[in-house]
């Protein structure tokens, strides 16, 4: 009878384990952005707050979260890289540096981050790439449009650059992934995206070399089509995972290199996305004011992000010039213009007696 309930606990523990298994994996890091090992969970929207804190930006709220160090304040990676990974809650990435259990994973995206890198840096262009090739969703600024002009971003480009020299099918152990099934193809299509964003850095060295900080995301969802095609006990599903696992462990250490070790690379393992849940309300005292009178929709005024750092220069700099203002008139006014004037004793006038 014990046996029977062990083997219970074990299978209720196996599947709370494959359905809470979400994770956050940094593949890469330097030393002066210090991750702690521990199991400490991270939800899925604060994600990119953390990639924020990681590039050296400073976020609208307080990420209390123990697993990143506060680290040096003149030195930033010059580069950091997203991977999401749809349909997998975990892969076989044992060459990490650190990994944390993932909750709440609702959709996120780096456009807040892309936001400050182009604002903070809009005369260097540093690189931003955003790209999900499942969904052929391509967002690129600055000096990309220059770096992936050749990139391949649509399926159709994609599954026409597998059948060119070069390609990872030459390279890579299919096993028992198909050249001609459709989910199989789509998977290998994401694995030559990660190839050829790798070979087209490398010709383009001279831009991990500049001041400016590069973004890269990247949303992966092969391995989600070949569950849906296949199932995840398949052997279909586990021959990819184990390819993906190895071109992703290639994949970071190629873009460390390339960055002169100065680049964390994260990958974002996810069986799937959760839709936020959300609260609708109107009240009867709502006004019909606009306080920002070129939006129709009552929005606040949009910030810059340096607005606080012009608001306390402008702050302290009034109290330093009030302050000066008041010392000076008090020195004055307690002056003894016989001693402390010159210009009261140049102009003495004094009868000389001959």
């Amino acid at each position: 009878m014990k046996a029977v309930f062990a083997a219970v606990f074990v299978s209720l523990f196996v599947i709370i384990a494959g359905v809470n298994g979400d994770s956050l994996t940094i593949l890469q890091a330097p030393d002066y952005v210090s991750f702690q090992k521990g199991d400490w969970p991270i939800s899925g929207e604060k994600i990119p707050d953390l990639v924020a804190l990681t590039m050296g930006f400073s976020v609208k709220e307080d990420l209390f979260w123990p697993g990143l160090k506060a680290g040096p304040l003149f030195q930033r990676p010059r580069a950091n890289v997203l991977v999401v990974v749809r349909g997998a809650d975990s892969l076989a990435l044992p060459q990490s540096v650190a990994s944390y259990p993932l909750e709440n994973p609702v959709p996120f995206t780096l456009d807040s981050v892309a936001e400050t890198v182009h604002s903070l840096f809009a005369e260097d262009t540093p690189v931003v790439l955003q790209l999900a090739p499942s969904e052929e969703r391509l967002y690129m600024l600055g000096k990309a449009n220059a770096v992936f002009e050749d990139l391949p971003v649509t399926l159709q480009q994609i599954r026409a650059r597998l059948s060119q020299d070069g390609s990872v099918l030459a390279s890579l152990p299919l096993n028992s992934l198909s050249r001609n099934a459709e989910a199989d193809l789509l998977f290998l299509s994401e694995v030559q995206v990660l190839h050829d964003i790798t070979a087209l850095l490398q010709r383009h060295r001279h831009l991990a070399k500049d001041h400016s900080p590069d973004l890269y995301s990247l949303e992966l969802s092969g391995l989600e089509e070949l569950i849906r095609r296949y199932g995840a006990d398949s052997l279909q599903y586990r021959d990819a995972s184990a390819i993906l696992a190895s071109v992703l462990l290639k994949f970071a250490e190629d873009v460390y290199g390339l960055y002169g070790n100065s680049a964390v690379v994260e990958v974002v393992t996810v069986k799937s996305f959760e839709a936020p849940l959300t609260r609708k309300s109107r009240s009867i005292l709502e006004s019909k004011q606009i306080s920002n009178p070129d939006s129709p929709f009552n929005l606040a005024y949009k910030y810059n992000f340096n607005y606080a750092v012009v608001f306390n220069i402008v702050l302290w700099l009034m109290i330093a010039l009030a302050l000066a203002v008041i010392a000076t008139s008090y020195t004055l006014w307690n002056m003894d213009p016989g001693y402390d004037s010159i210009i009261y004793r140049m102009t003495n006038q004094k009868i000389r007696m001959d």
